[in-house]
């Protein structure tokens, strides 16, 4: 009967977790008027910031994956020191107000800064530009990036990567060949975590680039200026969207051999 009890509850908290969590969205979606939806469809301001979101972020995940492999290989193979406060500094994106991380972003690519300088002086300023929403994305992102190609690396057997170097194989080769195509599945799930992360960024993207602006600033700008009507086909696009992104890193995160049964 205990036993019965708890299960019970159970089940009930989690029904209101899931109710918690499907009401808001299953609500804006159910009082949206189709009429409205398809004029904002139309809208090419909405269009524009949509595509303009989604090349952002893909181009922050595949700028940032490049740059950041190496080093998630490094953090699930090498031991060094002070490793646990570099694995602590990578979350700290994570934790840090989306604003606050958005005001010291500006810090470093101002046009008064070191960079900025540097990047003026080949007609590239990051302010109010799609290169400094790339920016911006990927700082508040990458941490899903490299926390999943982390683990991916760590699953793959140490004895694989050693034979390959004993056969002769270079370093390089060994992490192209058999280190990231055995971690693919988590580099990938990594990278559709670090791309929705980054599509949904409002908070450090709106103190580096209100304009052009991405399909969250124009959500915001929308309801701020014109009410929840005005804003509301474009919050269930965006919605709708990132459903559509959650699926596919499901599917891309499923383990095969859960799949095949």
């Amino acid at each position: 009967m205990r036993h019965r009890t708890f299960y019970l509850l159970a089940n009930l908290f989690g029904a209101i977790v899931l109710l918690f969590i499907i009401a808001p969205l299953a609500g804006i979606v159910l009082s949206t008027e189709f009429n409205d939806l398809a004029e904002a469809v139309s809208d090419t301001e909405v269009t524009g910031s949509i595509w303009l979101t989604v090349f952002a972020s893909i181009s922050a995940t595949l700028i940032f994956a490049v740059l950041s492999l190496p080093f998630a290989w490094i953090l699930a193979r090498k031991k060094f020191v002070l490793k646990r406060l570099v694995s602590g500094i990578i979350d700290l994106p994570i934790v840090i107000p989306h604003t606050a991380a958005g005001i010291a972003l500006l810090g470093v690519i101002s046009r008064d800064s070191a960079l900025g300088r540097i990047a003026s002086s080949f007609g590239v300023d990051f302010i109010g530009h799609p290169s400094g929403i790339i920016i911006a994305m990927a700082f508040v992102s990458l941490p899903f990036l490299i926390n999943s190609a982390r683990d991916g690396f760590a699953s793959v057997p140490v004895r694989l990567e050693k034979a390959a170097l004993n056969l002769g194989a270079s370093p390089a080769r060994v992490f192209f060949t058999i280190s990231v195509p055995l971690a693919m599945r988590q580099i990938v799930s990594g990278s559709v975590m670090m791309f929705a992360r980054g599509m949904s960024e409002f908070g450090a993207v709106v103190i580096i680039a209100y304009h052009p602006m991405v399909a969250p600033v124009l959500i915001y700008e929308r309801f701020s200026s014109f009410g929840l009507q005005y804003a509301r086909p474009v919050a269930v696009i965006m919605i709708v969207l990132s459903v559509v992104f959650f699926l596919l890193m499901r599917l891309l995160s499923k383990d095969p051999e859960n799949a095949r049964n």
